[in-house]
């Protein structure tokens, strides 16, 4: 079995396979200040809860855009699955050209996402990831990555005018029942929903345009399905988007 873990600023998603089965996945805030220990205990207490026997686990492999859990994450392979992880970075094979100027600067969760979608539907690609940062990648029809677009995440958006605009409230994230809000909730959940459906089918039709090749919108992120449900521009949600590309990751890394 494979562990697969792709640490986000804000949320780390594991998810656990079997060949090419996801047996079970969870999601789980991030926190630099996690030790290994915690990690470990937790993660085997999360595999018993899904009935997964953990000592059954050849592999683990991550992608982290949070450097300094890289050690945790280390001792924590090593101590309680009894094997050292592959870090998804500079000299991991991924299969897919990297055409950025400094293709060290491109966020291994980019890169995943990237290699995922292509595997999936081998054509021109937009891979939108609704994370804390919202990120646009573009993918050739020849599966080469080209670069992209990054953009402050829904929440970090909602925080900065929670924070900044005293008399505005703290809201959920929702669709709300007009763009014209009639009261101050509906009014930022509008602004919020609609402003970020905008933006995104706005970057697409833009990165289409000078692309000059047809480009499949492929979505993922905890908040995908909540934009994509508006956007005009998004073809397919994919959940497991991260999770798949470093299963195909790892395999192209250890192919026997």
């Amino acid at each position: 079995m494979l562990l697969a873990i792709d640490v986000g600023n804000t949320n780390t998603v594991l998810g656990v396979y079997e060949g090419k089965r996801l047996l079970d996945h969870w999601r789980l805030e991030t926190s630099a200040r996690r030790t290994s220990d915690e990690y470990g205990i937790l993660l085997r207490q999360l595999f018993q809860s899904s009935g997964i026997d953990p000592d059954k686990v050849r592999a683990v492999v991550v992608s982290s855009v949070v450097p300094p859990l890289q050690f945790n994450l280390e001792r924590m392979s090593e101590r309680y699955f009894k094997t050292r992880p592959m870090f998804v970075g500079p000299g991991v094979k991924t299969g897919m050209p990297i055409l950025y100027d400094n293709p060290r600067e491109v966020g291994a969760d980019r890169i995943v996402n990237a290699v995922a979608a292509y595997d999936k539907h081998h054509q021109g690609l937009i891979v939108v990831d609704f994370g804390t940062a919202t990120t646009l990648d573009a993918v050739t029809p020849k599966g080469e990555y080209l670069g992209g677009a990054i953009c402050p995440g829904i929440n970090i958006s909602m925080e900065a005018l929670f924070q900044n605009a005293s008399k505005l409230p703290r809201v959920e994230l929702a669709r709300p029942p007009h763009v014209v809000g009639r009261n101050t909730v509906h009014s930022i959940q509008s602004g919020l929903f609609y402003g970020y459906v905008g933006m995104v089918d706005g970057i697409c039709a833009r990165i289409q345009a000078e692309l000059g090749f047809e480009a499949r919108v492929v979505a993922t992120g905890g908040l995908a399905p909540l934009v994509a449900s508006e956007s005009k521009l998004i073809h397919e949600v994919d959940e497991f988007l991260t999770l798949e590309g470093l299963r195909i990751i790892y395999g192209r890394n250890h192919a026997s």
